[in-house]
Formats: C-alpha cells, structure tokens, sequence
C-alpha cells in the first residue's frame, strides 16, 4: 500500500507565498507523473500542474509564471511553491502520484489534502 501526505498549507495574505510539499511512502516500485489538483468551495478539482518522471512539467494558464513544481525522486516527493498568491487561489490542494507496480500496472494514489486561504 501507498500512503500520500501532503503538508504546508495555511492561511496567507494576498500577494504572499505558500511551499506545499508532498511525499509518498509505503511499497513503491516507481513514481510516474506527480501532480497538484486543487478544488475550491462549489467547484470542481482542476489540475494545476504536474511533473513527469522525466522533468517535463505542465502548468494551467492560471499558475504559469507564479507557481513551480519540483519534484527529488530519491525521496519519492513533490513541492508547489506558490508565489504571488491571490484570493482566487483559495481552495483544498491535493497532490497524487502515478505509481508504477512491479506487474506494470499503474495506480494513481491521493493526499488527503491541505487547505490554503489567501485572504487580508
């Protein structure tokens, strides 16, 4: 089994910066693509951006130039550092990792989520 747990939420003005950071630890032979999804009050989860197990991340339009992610695949984590918060991105975050068994099959594993709240 897998277990996914994310931590670095909380609340912070507009403007601010937030590092939410992930880890997945349990029976894992490979990590494929790591991801943050967010999902705020009355909405849907939308992706915010991704990582491969090569590097190639993906980024919506929304947090292209103010939010990274990187991931350290000796330790089987993922970091979103946010920048240049705003009100807007308020809502549960979620990181998921794609994990590839030894009988190839892949399954996509979630964190309980981490609230942030951009707000002055």
């Amino acid at each position: 089994q897998v277990q996914v747990v994310e931590s670095g939420g909380g609340l912070v003005q507009p403007g601010g910066s937030l590092r939410l950071s992930c880890a997945a630890t349990g029976s894992i032979f490979k990590i494929n693509t790591m991801a943050w999804y967010r999902q705020a009050p009355g909405k849907g989860r939308e992706l915010i951006a991704e990582v491969t197990g090569i590097g190639t991340t993906t980024y919506v339009d929304s947090a292209k130039g103010r939010f990274t992610i990187s991931r350290d695949n000796a330790k089987n984590t993922v970091a979103l550092q946010m920048n240049s918060l705003r009100p807007e991105d308020t809502a549960v975050y979620y990181c998921t990792v794609a994990v590839r068994r030894q009988d190839g099959l892949v399954v996509a594993y979630w964190g309980q989520g981490t609230q942030v709240t951009v707000s002055s």
